[in-house]
């Protein structure tokens, strides 16, 4: 079992572990409390190369795959410190914190199949999400799986040039493939696709979030079974000088507005733990700063 290093608890209940894999190796996972159960955020790497701009994951770079022994393990280690006589400590879990799970494919295979197996923790692909900044290749891959996992693709822009300025993957495969993959994975599976889009405001002037760009992001995805989940940005609560940062209420408002009349099923994202340095690798990374000092 990991190591813990640090917990913290939110005011609305959000639960943040800091662990140590081989006493030195950081990774962070989040229990958060829904009215539908305990859904645990686990990491699938130490570090991650995608190296998206809006992300404290991949400040240190890749530093190495978990197996899928050590993902499941974060599973087991909260369900246990959580648990009632009664009920589970995790009844959902979501990978999406540190790493990219498709970067990290067949051990998070192997992981998905432990954490389902009727002889082990019995978790349904149903309530399992994975997140994947866009690897297209590996999103069909794992759509000939054929788990029903839901897949959650992290888009944040409604073009190729603007994906560009934030994510490098986009460098490497354009939004026209990754939908492609999406309707893909669609057929195969028949689960909705979710896409990802945090709201990013830069200069004091929306970035991703023009109600023109909600409009696009409509087009995208449109005449299938997708849906767009919408994330006012966590910016990095200790760097101030952050470039991107979140829009106010009404901006948020707007451009969810436009995406629905314009035809797409479309939810705007409760944020949890921002008291507690909420966004993915947050903590891992003022940790490792504050060891550096």
């Amino acid at each position: 079992m990991p190591e813990i290093i640090k917990e913290q608890v939110s005011k609305d209940g959000t639960k943040k572990y800091l662990l140590a894999f081989q006493g030195k190796d950081l990774i962070e996972c989040v229990l958060l409390s829904q009215n539908y159960g305990n859904t645990l955020c686990v990491s699938t790497q130490v570090g991650c190369r995608m190296g998206c701009r809006f992300c404290a994951s991949g400040k240190y770079g890749l530093v190495r795959n978990l197996t899928a022994g050590e993902i499941l393990a974060q599973v087991l280690l909260i369900n246990r410190l959580n648990m009632t006589p009664t009920t589970r400590g995790v009844t959902n879990i979501v990978l999406m914190g540190s790493g990219e799970p498709l970067d990290n494919y067949e051990n998070v295979i192997r992981f998905l199949n432990l954490v389902t197996a009727p002889t082990g923790i019995n978790i349904s692909g149903r309530n399992i999400s994975l997140s994947t900044s866009g690897l297209v290749p590996q999103i069909r891959k794992f759509a000939d799986e054929k788990t029903q996992v839901n897949l959650c693709i992290s888009l944040h822009a409604p073009n190729d040039q603007l994906r560009q300025q934030i994510m490098p993957v986009a460098k490497r495969y354009s939004i026209a493939e990754l939908i492609d993959a999406a309707k893909y994975y669609f057929e195969k599976t028949h689960r909705r696709v979710i896409f990802e889009y945090s709201l990013m405001m830069k200069d004091g002037q929306p970035f991703n979030c023009a109600v023109n760009q909600a409009r696009e992001l409509a087009g995208l995805v449109r005449g299938f079974a997708a849906h767009i989940n919408l994330i006012n940005l966590n910016p990095l609560n200790f760097d101030k000088n952050a470039v991107l940062t979140p829009p106010s209420r009404e901006t948020a408002m707007a451009f969810m507005d436009a995406v629905i009349k314009s035809g797409v099923s479309c939810t705007m994202r409760k944020n949890k733990g921002d008291d507690i340095d909420g966004a993915c690798g947050q903590l891992r990374l003022r940790h490792l700063a504050n060891e550096e000092n």
